[in-house]
């Protein structure tokens, strides 16, 4: 019995030695799971803001608008912080780490080198950044980053999957030479009593069952967490360790739906911000060239004037709504905390918008007694603008716009009413939705399809709410509402 105890030991000891070496390798396979995660978090952040650069910069070369620069100017004082970052996390592979340094340099090269240069030219002479060459240098320099950017990151995954198929090797052979010393040490078990074969066998052949599980994928498994002695302590240690890698799973894949989402958003603004700025861009830029290039009458230059001055607003009004989206997908969006009378917004923004039209008139119904709210000012006005613009526009054969304000109970209700086109039923329940207009394109009737949806999030931020009735042919009517300010009353 002393000779079977010694070789019963020998034999446990070494299955248990087995099974944490497994539980060490696929604790080590976690840790490079996770490094290889920031890494590519990592690279896939610098790479947005290298892209940030160089849509600010394009978008200011085409508008000479400074304001287009804020994605730029953003992207220049975070880059710093992020290149630092980057280098950080390649530290630990040589390869990646000369690939990181070679990388930063080309950005370097590229921000410092060359694109602040460019931007200080364009702002006393935008013609000198706009010419073919100036862009296809430019052109060439974002490809040249953009290919190393996809060359890091196969890299990176290369490594990561060597990484995991050799942890997945190694804890496999451990798993197989745990079971074949447990199933030798299950028959000198026997030995000394039904006791020790309950107590000790089962639950350590539950751990190398699990542990199997484990390596094809089963990231759920759990055991019982008993046992005595090293049994209890490795079924609590298997457990939280099946639970760190379930965890890790799920926060990688919520990383990924996350990239993958921000891609089909800025694809998808992308297309539009093309589509909606195409039909403006080319009228300033066909008024442009004829006032360049041919003698034109002074009547005919003050309206083809008029004409760039309307279409550049347009452009400005597009782009504005397109940034108002992406801080509202984003979260933020800020809003200031002041008392406002909505009779006064109400009453401001009728002003602004009589006489766009001979063939509408505005009939505005407010109470003697003021209608106090607490909110941002200018984000409201832009909400009761966008209700105005939306009644004129959708009523091309003119007619009366109805305003009111008023309180109801402890509410403050704005409705805007026309009786133009209307919507169709099946349209809807799509009205607040993104970049929808419904037939308004094919109709000729201007816009972005984004104000009513910049709307909605603006009311919902200040508590409020914001719906609709209409009847295709009929007309509509926009109202929304908002918590009265209780203080002020």
């Amino acid at each position: 019995m002393i000779v079977a105890s010694v070789v019963l030991a020998v034999l446990v000891a070494g299955g248990f030695g087995v099974l944490i070496h497994a539980v060490s390798t696929l604790n080590d396979a976690t840790a490079g799971e996770a490094r290889a995660k920031d890494v590519t978090a990592a690279t896939l952040r610098l790479e947005k803001l290298v892209v940030d650069l160089e849509t600010g910069f394009r978008g200011f070369v085409l508008s000479g608008n400074e304001r287009v620069l804020e994605p730029y100017t953003r992207a220049r004082a975070e880059l710093p912080r992020r290149l630092q970052e980057f280098e950080r996390l390649s530290a630990m592979d040589p390869a990646q780490k000369r690939s990181a340094q070679r990388l930063v340099g080309q950005i370097h090269e590229y921000v410092d080198g060359y694109l602040v240069y460019l931007v200080e030219i364009a702002r006393t002479n935008l013609a000198a950044v706009r010419t073919p060459e100036a862009t296809v240098l430019e052109k060439r320099q974002t490809d040249v980053i953009r290919g190393r950017f996809s060359k890091y990151l196969a890299a990176e995954d290369a490594l990561a999957a060597a990484s995991a198929a050799s942890a997945q090797s190694e804890s496999d052979q451990a798993i197989r030479v745990a079971i074949g010393g447990l199933v030798v040490s299950t028959l000198f078990i026997i030995l000394f009593g039904l006791y020790l074969a309950r107590s000790t066998a089962e639950p350590v052949r539950a751990v190398s069952t699990a542990a199997t599980r484990l390596a094809e994928g089963d990231l759920s498994v759990r055991l019982p967490e008993q046992g005595p002695g090293e049994v209890g302590a490795l079924t609590t240690a298997f457990n939280r360790m099946a639970g760190r890698l379930e965890h890790g799973r799920a926060e990688l894949e919520a990383q990924n739906t996350k990239l993958r989402e921000s891609e089909r958003r800025k694809s998808e603004l992308v297309s539009i911000v093309s589509h909606e700025l195409r039909t403006p861009l080319a009228s300033v830029l066909g008024f442009t060239s004829l006032l360049l290039n041919r003698g034109i009458e002074p009547k005919d230059q003050r309206r083809y004037l008029e004409i760039i001055d309307a279409q550049g607003r347009r452009l400005s009004l597009l782009l504005n709504d397109f940034l108002d989206v992406e801080k509202l997908e984003e979260g933020e969006l800020e809003l200031a905390q002041e008392m406002i009378d909505m009779g006064i917004v109400i009453g401001e923004q009728v002003q602004l918008f009589e006489g766009q039209s001979v063939n509408h008139r505005l009939d505005v119904v407010l109470p003697t007694e003021p209608l106090p709210v607490r909110g941002d000012p200018n984000r409201l006005a832009q909400v009761v603008g966008n209700l105005l613009s939306n009644a004129i526009k959708y009523s091309p054969d003119g007619g009366t716009v109805e305003v009111v304000g008023e309180q109801d109970e402890n509410l403050v209700r704005v409705s805007v009413r026309d009786h133009g086109l209307g919507i169709p039923d099946e349209l809807q329940t799509r009205v607040f939705g993104k970049f929808f207009r419904g037939d308004a394109g094919a109709s000729g009737i201007p816009g972005s399809g984004l104000g009513l949806t910049i709307s909605r999030s603006v009311v919902e931020a200040h508590g409020g709410r914001i719906s609709f009735e209409s009847a295709s042919g009929k007309g509509s009517v926009f109202w929304l509402e908002l918590p009265i300010a209780a203080n002020d009353r």
